[in-house]
């Protein structure tokens, strides 16, 4: 199998860092330690970042903070290429500003989740991808039927990128079937690993990047995992997979957020506290985190 390296001409592949956000204990933004961590993940060996992701509380922030995560990801990252912003709205309009403030700053694609105010039927989601599109960057379509409702089917998705409106899909609903669909309805759509816990299975479907959670916490192992998964390489893969899975897990369940900080704070991170309405992990959820990401750092991910 070829594996598709990280190019600043198709910067949406590779391994892209959903980033966590930083707090400081009055709950406001650490833009330093964000800058740091941005800073930290390329140099043990992710290809860049997605700053206002669901893992960056995006919806927490106000429009000045959310602005300037963007400019921080860029200038920490030395490269615009490297940053893929979430662009996620109630309103496509708002979507639209986004992804001009993205390409303002510099960035090198945004993430767009489809209309997620209410159930948008295929005409609503054509429309909102166009519309953001409009903007001239790179879009990548973000399909989260479990959260948003709204299902990017893979005739959905095809039909999106003939239309010129998307050039990847982070693909999160967990159905590891699609991605062969996907691949014989619009081949040329880049196929994104968009949850930790199927990453063995969307790899060697031929997914060529991850947007991803736990490098947060442990960004070398998982580099290792995923440059083995895309090359083919089972019998560094497989064990490797198997080892982390209990920590990967996490990504895909509702308290991912307060997972992967905690992990990040166990691995010495700058993770930190949630802003509300999430709260901070307690009986056996906090126990099952903080064991698994134990046993990880025990066998020596980092």
């Amino acid at each position: 199998m070829t594996v598709t390296p990280w190019t600043s001409s198709r910067p949406w592949r590779g391994i892209m860092v959903a980033t966590a956000l930083p707090m400081r204990e009055d709950l406001s933004v650490d833009y330093d330690a964000y800058a740091e961590h941005v800073r930290w993940l390329i140099d043990n060996g992710c290809d860049g970042v997605v700053p206002n992701g669901s893992l960056g509380e995006y919806q927490t922030l106000t429009d000045e903070e959310r602005a300037r995560v963007v400019r921080t990801a860029v200038e920490a990252a030395g490269d615009g290429a490297r940053v893929m912003p979430g662009v996620a709205a109630y309103g496509s309009a708002e979507s639209r500003r986004w992804a001009e403030q993205a390409a303002e700053a510099g960035a090198g694609s945004v993430l767009l989740l489809p209309p997620n105010a209410y159930r948008a039927d295929e005409h609503a989601v054509l429309a909102h991808y166009a519309d953001v599109a409009g903007v001239g960057l790179p879009v990548v379509a973000y399909n989260n039927p479990i959260d948003t409702k709204v299902d990017l089917t893979p005739r959905l998705l095809a039909r999106l990128h003939a239309e010129g409106h998307i050039v990847a899909v982070k693909e999160f609903s967990g159905d590891v079937r699609r991605a062969y669909e996907i691949a014989e309805l619009a081949p040329e759509l880049d196929l994104l690993i968009g949850a930790d816990d199927v990453l063995l299975e969307l790899a060697l479907a031929g997914a060529v990047g991850w947007i991803a959670g736990y490098p947060n916490a442990l960004p070398a192992s998982c580099a290792a995992l995923y440059h083995a998964a895309v090359a083919g390489d089972l019998a560094t893969a497989l064990p490797l997979y198997k080892s982390l899975h209990s920590l990967l897990r996490w990504d895909s369940k509702t308290e991912f957020v307060q997972a992967i900080k905690l992990s990040m704070d166990l691995a010495g991170r700058p993770g930190g506290a949630t802003r509300p309405p999430r709260q901070a992990l307690t009986g056996e959820v906090e126990t099952a985190v903080r064991s698994a990401t134990e046993k990880a750092l025990a066998e020596g991910h980092h």
